[in-house]
């Protein structure tokens, strides 16, 4: 907790305010957003952690849902991070109780078509962001929200989060990339289920059909987000992200078989690929020269104890006689 809430660079008040709910041990998924007074300037928050970009809805009093600006600031955070050249990885989060609870309902009471969708409307998530995104999942994670997450290459959900179409009670259609991303993760039977049925998703359920990459404890989305965002940053990028462009296009743009798959990963093979081979070459050899640290990477051979030997050739004497006897 304490290397969590320094990395942060928190105050000590909200400090304190995280301490004391955490004390308290509340399991339920809270409404009021922890620290939200230190962030009402706009309602996206963006920050960094050492060279991990960290962006937040900040719009707790609701859900984070998105209206306009929220739509708007999103769109002008996520160009920044991609155009950020000391930034590989972001995490995408909401403060307060809820990641995001989708289209800001008091937007649909206009009769202005433009207005039904802020998000699809500022085309935000229309596209494969140019750099890994994570998101950490905490509340409710709804309708736009859903699409916002899926936007995102790895998902981090908390025990108590909850997922799903809500609009679907609202006659609210999907409308941010849903329909094209939620078959090539779960599958066509799931996507229509949740579709047609617009049901809650818990985390063991959503961790289950592939919806989600981690399951959490409560309180810890960002926090373990934020870990896995460094994890992929120690890698190196040009591989990762020629790695992850063919995945991709090879999911969502290509339907020619496994000829063209392969043709696509081989030709994104460059010389700055060859370098980093090269440099990793280096740094495995200089750890071999030190010793290995462990033998855990070896095959062993299993031992088997002798009544399982006896076992084993007594099936196989019974295997044997029945086959002798089928030939009769």
């Amino acid at each position: 907790m304490a290397n969590l809430l320094n990395r942060y660079s928190l105050t000590s008040l909200h400090r304190l305010l995280i301490q004391e709910r955490c004390l308290q041990g509340r399991q339920n998924v809270s409404t009021k957003p922890i620290g939200s007074e230190m962030f009402t300037e706009s309602p996206v928050y963006v920050d960094k952690d050492d060279h991990i970009t960290l962006i937040g809805l900040n719009r707790p009093a609701h859900r984070n849902s998105i209206n306009e600006e929220t739509a708007q600031k999103l769109s002008a955070a996520l160009a920044d991070f991609e155009r950020d050249k000391t930034s590989p990885v972001a995490v995408i989060y909401g403060i307060g109780g809820s990641f995001c609870a989708g289209q800001d309902l008091t937007m649909l009471e206009s009769n202005n078509i433009e207005d039904f969708s802020a998000l699809s409307t500022s085309k935000t998530i229309h596209r494969h962001s140019q750099k890994p995104i994570v998101c950490g999942i905490n509340g409710y994670c709804v309708g736009d929200g859903l699409d916002l997450a899926m936007f995102c290459d790895l998902r981090v959900m908390e025990d108590t989060a909850v997922l799903g179409f809500f609009g679907r009670y609202t006659g609210y259609n999907v409308s941010c990339g849903g329909i094209a991303r939620l078959p090539a993760m779960i599958g066509f039977s799931r996507t229509l289920d949740l579709l047609l049925t617009g049901r809650r998703v818990c985390g063991r359920e959503a961790l289950q059909m592939g919806l989600i990459n981690r399951l959490v404890a409560t309180g810890t989305a960002l926090g373990q987000a934020v870990n896995l965002a460094f994890s992929i940053a120690k890698f190196p990028l040009e591989a990762l992200q020629k790695d992850r462009q063919a995945l991709y296009k090879n999911c969502y743009e290509r339907r020619n078989g496994l000829n063209a798959a392969i043709a696509e990963e081989t030709k994104s093979f460059n010389n700055k690929i060859l370098l980093e081979i090269k440099e990793g070459i280096t740094r495995y050899k200089e750890a071999k020269s030190r010793g290995q640290k462990t033998d855990s990477w070896q095959v062993k051979p299993k031992v088997i104890p002798a009544w399982e030997q006896e076992e084993i050739l007594h099936e196989q004497k019974f295997a044997s006689n029945e086959n002798i006897t089928n030939k009769k």
